[in-house]
């Protein structure tokens, strides 16, 4: 098959819609499938020297979502240059990323003779419906989707916005991670005490709730660290926070590459991620599983879909300090719970692998076609 996959975000930088399409991408092309990445060019030439099968289409600008995160998205298209980089290429199927994000999904869309198929990656937090969904969001999805054949989403939260405004099927693929790649150093014994963030700092991520939880830790365990990594607007303000709060044994990394985030996955007893909402679904508590990090995890939609059975032990209300401090304590120092809840993971994780992610976009596309095909 010869397959696009259109990105709507700059596809050089991190982002979970950029990490899935460009590991869909290898992982297609290693089973013999022709793929580009139809993209906008990014403004900061980010993408230069990136991989040979990546099309840009229009240009870039950047954006700040309603979750508060700053991305760099399609701002402008040139049709004419849609329709002869269609023509050219003749793919079999159009597989768009985040349709519902202007404007490079509507554009292709609109000139497409492929069959269409969509992926729905992302929530929207219900105290943003009224304003900007029904306003802005919900008249542009709703002029796409009559160009889609199938539509897909990574979880069952990420599908409720667009169920709202279809009656179709919405078929769950999920996203997926490279299991061998966070599990070749892995291991479950002579992690340091430790408790371990990355992700961005601000506000929906809720990390000041981590930081009083930890305060609140402090006062029964006082061998235990706290390792912060990433960067974003709420930095400051969060080590200011735990200058407050007196607290100790708190290290802020700031931005981490991908190296240094293995070796901390792969040797802290307890990853923590206690985003508060805005998430769909939670790869980066996969990659701390696989790496055998006991988790613990914001109860947002996305991360309590995720963690079902056993993992629900993960699941805490971060604004709650008392209980929060309780389940970290349990996590980081209960050797039977920590045990039970690690066989669970293993176990759990081995759905996600890329390869059997790819398998069911693949059994999608061919049957896709046979339905819709012209």
């Amino acid at each position: 098959m010869k397959i696009g996959l259109v990105c709507p975000y700059n596809i050089a930088k991190g982002g979970g819609v950029q990490e899935h399409v460009r590991a869909q991408y290898t992982e297609l092309r290693n089973r013999g499938h022709v793929v580009k990445i139809l993209t906008p060019q990014p403004r900061d030439g980010s993408a230069e020297g990136m991989m040979d099968d990546i099309i840009f289409v229009g240009g870039a600008t950047d954006f700040r979502s309603p979750t508060h995160t700053s991305l760099q998205v399609s701002a402008s298209v040139d049709t004419e240059a849609i329709g002869s980089i269609l023509a050219k290429e003749d793919f079999d199927i159009l597989h768009f990323h985040e349709p519902w994000v202007p404007v490079l999904s509507r554009q292709v869309l609109s000139r497409s003779t492929s069959v269409n198929i969509a992926t729905f990656h992302g929530v929207i937090p219900e105290t943003l419906m009224s304003k900007t969904v029904i306003k802005v969001v919900t008249p542009y999805c709703l002029s796409i989707l009559k160009y889609l054949h199938e539509l897909t989403a990574v979880s069952e939260p990420a599908t409720e916005y667009i169920m709202s405004l279809t009656d179709a099927p919405v078929s769950i693929i999920p996203n997926g991670i490279n299991l061998s790649h966070f599990k070749k150093r892995g291991t479950k014994n002579n992690k340091i005490k430790a408790i371990l963030y990355i992700g961005r700092l601000e506000r929906r991520k809720g990390v000041k709730y981590l930081l009083q939880a930890y305060k609140v830790l402090c006062q029964d365990v006082d061998d235990v660290e706290l390792i912060i990594a990433g960067d974003g607007p709420d930095r400051e303000k969060l080590e200011l926070l735990a200058e407050d709060l007196e607290l100790k044994n708190v290290s802020f990394l700031g931005y981490i590459g991908e190296e240094t985030k293995l070796e901390l996955l792969q040797k802290v007893a307890v990853f923590c991620s206690p985003a508060i909402f805005g998430e769909s679904f939670g790869i980066v508590l996969l990659e701390a599983m696989a790496c055998g990090a006991v988790t613990v995890a914001g109860n947002n939609v996305g991360y309590s879909s995720l963690m079902q059975d056993t993992g629900a032990l993960s699941i805490v209300n971060p604004r709650d300090a008392e209980d929060f401090a309780r389940r970290l304590k349990l996590m980081l120092e209960d050797k039977d719970v920590r045990a039970l809840w690690q066989t669970w993971a293993d176990k759990f994780i081995e759905q996600f692998s890329w390869p059997r992610v790819i398998d069911q976009y693949e059994l999608l596309y061919e049957s896709a076609l046979k339905k819709h095909r012209k």
